[in-house]
């Protein structure tokens, strides 16, 4: 999943003829709440103001028109000073006399605000996209007409106007702190930049064909009871920003990254060999994981979940009598063309939808709260599928943009079951992502910055736990798909050992691709791409197997002590009942409904 998931920048504003620094003033003003919920309640106001793209994506449109710089200096020295102004306010707070669920929202703001304080100590400004992510990758969605930015009146025209004009100013300020990051060693490494040039560069951003580019979709698509008049004023308008600022921005950044910032780019792959590397890291593994386990606790996990997986694959390898070694197996289902029976998208896109049919009596008996938000399957757009993951993008809350499953398909024939099919859908559609986020969304009752709330080891190892849930909903009978859910468990076993080995230079990023192959039926671009990402975001891949583990261990800890008393449908509830938690405040949690059902 995508698009709650980012640490990284989202938003931002600067002009296109010079790399400089514009200073923006700080949206914050102070506040003096009272009580908890009105510390909570300010505190999201404010921060949706500092990050205008994320009320979009929840369906809030007052800042639509907003894109602020929130990568420069000064904007991060307010957005701190805010932070530690909450954090005094919460310390007024009487503790011991809230109750269970607000002690919950307590946790959960002060565990955030200090996750958000201490990130800026490792400059994560000075790396403001990458290859895997960041603004210059999810504007185009935004503009494209299919994405959460709503086109449906003169002013939703308008405002996304106001913001693709504002576009370039970003992209000049993340040249700016490309630079500082450079000045102070801390950069990508070369064989992500490479991989950076060609985005930028894309026909479908860079293209003055209106008829192809991607930020004129909404011009394709006017609604039909817009006047000729605005259809016309519309289209000069959106053609002259694309033409003038749009295609020069993305142009001028190819640029910069291959004319300067690619020369200056490291040799190295991990973040060991930046300053304070394994601080750096270390952080990015407590932040990730919401854990205090170190890199060297969960590089161990990962070898230890890695091997009882090899071993389960073992057994597929025996029951379809495959004669050669487990790594002679793994090749081998890679170009069976039993694992691969498609034609073209359309039937591949058939079939998961036929495994949500599949699935769709029995999950009435895992939940008893279900979503109300609608949810799709789409193929994933042209101009990103050739690097993207299968992914999931919510819905909004009040439940009129669906929650969307996106496919990428470059090429159908080749689309491998074994790559997780069913497991993947129970992951990144139904009962994961779109469950989870849905629940939480739609639940009024919780604090705004909790209903949109992000927590990587809980959200991801909650989709995680439910690949789990196959067999209880009759999947991975084929052997095939078998083994696509053994290869789904293996990949989060393996990013433990590879994103830590990375990061602590046990592993170079020739041994990664190297070790996720001999125990991954991937090929070696989609091997190559999952070890870059890693690269890319340091320890964000690592909270899906830490977190799925966390779920599964207080399901089989509360199955043993109630007995009989223990409902599956009523754990999953309570999982889910306040959305996204740090593993720490879930597992209290989940103590005090324990000790309810008893």
């Amino acid at each position: 999943m995508k698009n709650i998931l980012s640490k990284g920048f989202i938003a931002a504003g600067l002009a296109i003829s010079l790399f400089s620094c514009k200073k923006s003033d700080s949206p914050l003003t102070k506040v003096t709440p009272s009580n908890l919920d009105s510390i909570a309640s300010n505190y999201y106001e404010q921060y949706l103001k500092m990050y205008p793209l994320e009320a979009t994506s929840q369906g809030d449109p007052r800042y639509n028109d907003q894109l602020p710089i929130n990568i420069d200096k000064d904007f991060i020295s307010g957005e701190i000073a805010f932070y530690s102004s909450v954090q005094k306010q919460l310390s007024n707070v009487d503790y011991k006399s809230l109750s269970d669920d607000n002690k919950v929202v307590y946790d959960v703001l002060d565990y955030t605000l200090k996750d958000r304080i201490e990130v800026y100590a490792y400059h994560p400004e000075y790396i403001p996209f990458t290859q895997f992510g960041g603004l210059p990758l999810t504007f185009p969605l935004y503009g494209s007409g299919e994405g959460s930015q709503p086109f449906k009146t003169e002013k939703d025209y308008s405002d996304w106007f106001k913001r693709m004009e504002k576009f370039p100013d970003w992209m000049n300020a993340a040249a700016e702190n490309f630079c500082d990051g450079i000045n102070n060693k801390i950069v990508l490494p070369k064989k992500l930049v490479v991989k950076m040039i060609p985005q930028m560069r894309a026909e479908e951003i860079t293209t003055s064909d209106m008829e192809k580019n991607i930020f004129y979709g909404p011009i394709r698509k006017f609604p039909q009871n817009f006047t000729q008049a605005q259809k016309d004023k519309f289209s000069k308008l959106y053609k002259d920003v694309i033409i003038q600022k749009i295609i020069p921005a993305y142009t001028k950044m190819g640029d910069f990254l291959e004319k300067e910032y690619l020369l200056k780019a490291r040799d190295t792959d991990g973040y060991n060999s930046l300053p304070n590397g394994r601080e750096i890291y270390q952080y990015y593994a407590k932040s990730w994981t919401t854990t205090n386990l170190s890199p060297d606790e969960i590089n161990k996990t990962g070898l230890q979940q890695v091997a009882l997986l090899r071993a389960e694959m073992e057994k597929v390898k025996q029951q379809v009598g495959f004669t050669g070694t487990l790594e002679e197996f793994i090749n081998f289902v890679k170009t069976d063309p039993k694992a691969m029976p498609y034609k073209n998208s359309k039937e591949v896109l058939a079939s998961f939808n036929g495994i949500l049919a599949k699935i769709s009596p029995k999950l009435k008996t895992m939940f008893n709260v279900t979503p109300k938000t609608k949810f799709e399957i789409r193929q994933t757009e042209k101009f990103r599928e050739a690097s993207a993951s299968a992914e999931y993008i919510q819905g909004t809350s009040d439940g009129k943009r669906p929650g969307i499953f996106y496919v990428p398909l470059p090429d159908p024939s080749k689309f491998n079951v074994t790559s997780g099919m069913e497991s993947l859908f129970l992951h990144e559609a139904i009962p994961g992502h779109h469950y989870q986020v849905s629940l939480q969304q739609e639940n009024t009752k919780l604090p705004k910055f909790m209903r949109f709330g992000w927590f990587g080891a809980y959200g991801e190892g909650w989709a995680h736990y439910c690949e789990t849930l196959g067999p209880e909903f009759g999947l991975y009978t084929d052997p095939y798909q078998k083994m696509g859910y053994l290869s789904d468990q293996m990949l989060r076993a393996v990013r433990l050992v590879v994103d830590t080995g990375l990061h602590t230079g046990k592993m170079t990023r020739e041994d990664a691709i190297k070790y996720f192959l001999s125990n991954i039926s991937y090929d070696e671009a989609g091997a190559t791409a999952e070890v870059e990402r890693y690269m890319a975001m340091p320890g964000q891949a690592l909270g899906y197997k830490i977190g799925s583990l966390r779920i599964r261990e207080l399901r089989e800890k509360y199955q043993k002590e109630l007995g009989s008393k223990f409902k599956l449908a009523n754990f999953h509830d309570e999982v889910l009942s306040q959305g996204c938690l740090p593993l720490n405040v879930l597992n209290r949690k989940m103590e005090l409904w324990a000790k309810k059902q008893r």
